[in-house]
């Protein structure tokens, strides 16, 4: 970690004993923030996927059994990541998925767990996903491609925090459970101790 690095670290620490408590911050806004002045910066909805499955090829056998469209006729269909971090300097991309979900915790019934977005996050884990990721962000095989993090009371639910927890295995540093917005140093210390390292 450069002292840039650590200068901007020291202003989040000082952020968070000073307004503790006083307002939330957007994933989007931390980022940003934190980027100024140094090689990396965040971008909303990247659009290098959007058009991702135009370019499937399907066996002749396939497209006589499917509704075979004119390609000009579709004019989107991929898909768009929430975020992108990129590192000017190296040229490397991870994509971050924020989930924002309601789930089972007190006073509430567990069927308030019931949604699925931690689920549609997953798609990301496909091996012909998982392969475009990494090439085009430039991460290898060793690590996944992407971030996610979780709000809400998703992130305090038994149920969904164990399905998360699974599902991830080894890779466990590619989700974060972002339980408090108002609490900042947690997720700039995770982006720091798990994620950097990354991209460059």
């Amino acid at each position: 970690m450069g002292s840039k690095d650590l200068r901007k670290r020291d202003t989040w620490q000082d952020y968070s004993g000073s307004n503790a408590g006083v307002a939330e911050k957007s994933f989007y806004e931390v980022f940003k923030e934190l980027f100024e002045g140094s090689s990396f910066r965040i971008r909303k909805k990247p659009q290098e996927f959007k058009n991702i499955y135009l370019d499937v090829k399907l066996d002749k056998d396939v497209l006589k059994q499917i509704y075979n469209v004119p390609k000009e006729k579709i004019k989107k269909h991929g898909i768009v990541p929430d975020y992108a971090i990129d590192n000017l300097d190296t040229k490397k991309t991870i994509y971050i998925e924020v989930k924002r979900q309601d789930g089972w915790v007190e006073r509430k019934q567990r069927k308030a767990g019931r949604g699925n977005a931690h689920e549609r996050s997953c798609k990301f884990f496909t091996p012909g996903l998982l392969e475009k990721l990494r090439k085009k962000g430039k991460i290898g095989k060793k690590h996944l491609p992407f971030w996610v993090v979780f709000q809400g009371d998703i992130t305090r639910d038994p149920c969904r925090v164990r399905e998360v927890t699974l599902w991830y295995g080894k890779h466990s540093a590619h989700f974060f459970m972002w339980r408090n917005q108002k609490n900042i140093p947690p997720l700039i210390d995770h982006f720091n101790k798990h994620i950097k390292q990354l991209l460059l």
